[in-house]
């Protein structure tokens, strides 16, 4: 074995079957073994602050101090990594600069798309964009974030409404509701594309029902069934929404918006198309939804009021001939076309 390896020369550089293995030495070996301690070490430190602080907080089940504490610890764990191999490979500064300006622009170069996403991860860190448990829109992907990574942020896909079932990717659950697709998407879609958050800030959404009756209908009656109705399942969140709106207005130019339900008129060539407009929270909205429309369908029949639909009316009939075929002899059968 002691003729295998051995270490040569006064920087005691290795030596295998007789052949110098360039750049490694006992030097060199030493410098690895501290890096491979202290990545460990690194590692193993990571891993149990991550574990305390779980335990420590699911006991307040808050889910977004949860995720914003492991990224405290990924982000401090990963900069200290850094920092102690870079002072056990590079002990002098001049070596050290010239090796981070050439490490910097080599990443740039060939790493632009990662190096833009780990910028896209800050951003997020600051919170401004969305947080884990938002529902947003991202990459042209539906869903609530359930966890964000140096360069990527998971999404639990959820369905899309009726209007925009075209858009892409296309998904079968026409409602917000899960698909059960999880979905990465790069965090540097972040400055390519706008990023929707139904939940930052504002977690209400206006939505709307749509409901089409006849001319002779009593549409007065069919409104109040409409308002009723958004009343009876929407009126505490309007109060909700109330101080969430009052809190923007304080933070941001915006208007102030109406948060009590209303139903407006839209005349067609068929149809009064009612709309009722109404706040909901940014989950659960199948559910309501549903909740108004059993009732709303009970109020209409006890009211006598039914749907609307396309009607067509023929203004024009092209001659039509009908000739009457009988047995041989029949007189029902003998008379001529046109007498028929």
């Amino acid at each position: 074995m002691e003729n295998m390896i051995r270490l040569v020369g006064p920087e005691r550089a290795v030596e295998f079957l007789g052949i110098r293995l360039v750049g490694l030495n006992a030097t060199n070996g030493t410098k690895l073994l501290f890096t491979l301690v202290i990545i460990v070490a690194g590692l193993l430190l990571g891993a149990l602050l991550r574990r305390l602080s779980r335990r420590v907080l699911r006991k307040r089940d808050d889910r977004r101090a949860e995720f914003w504490v492991g990224q405290g610890i990924k982000v401090a764990t990963t900069v200290l990594l850094i920092l102690g191999v870079f002072s056990v490979w590079f002990d002098d500064p001049a070596r050290l600069t010239t090796a981070l300006g050439l490490v910097t622009a080599g990443l740039a170069f060939a790493l632009q798309k990662v190096v833009t996403a780990v910028a896209g991860y800050f951003v997020i860190l600051r919170g401004r964009t969305f947080n884990v448990g938002d529902r947003i829109v991202m990459g042209g992907v539906r869903g609530d974030v359930i966890a964000v990574d140096f360069t990527q942020t998971t999404i639990m896909e959820m369905g899309q409404p009726p209007p925009v079932q075209g858009a892409d990717p296309a998904v079968w659950v026409q409602s917000r509701e899960y698909t059960g697709r999880i979905v990465t998407v790069t965090n540097a879609k972040l400055f390519d594309e706008p990023v929707y958050n139904y939940s930052r800030d504002f977690p209400y959404l206006w939505e709307e029902m749509r409901l089409p009756i006849t001319y002779t209908a009593d549409r007065q009656r069919a409104e109040r069934i409409l308002l009723d109705a958004a009343d009876r399942h929407t009126l505490k969140l309007g109060e909700l929404g109330r101080e969430a709106l009052d809190e923007m207005q304080r933070r941001y130019v915006l208007q102030r918006a109406d948060l009590q339900p209303k139903v407006y008129y839209r005349l067609t060539d068929n149809w009064l198309e009612l709309t009722v407009r109404f706040i909901v929270r940014d989950h659960g909205i199948r559910g309501l939804k549903d909740a108004m429309s059993r009732d709303i369908l009970q109020a209409l029949d006890q009211a006598g009021i039914g749907l609307a639909s396309a009607t067509f009316e023929i203004v024009g009939l092209p001659p039509v001939r009908i000739d009457s075929v009988g047995k041989k002899g029949d007189d029902a059968g003998s008379c001529k076309p046109e007498e028929c």
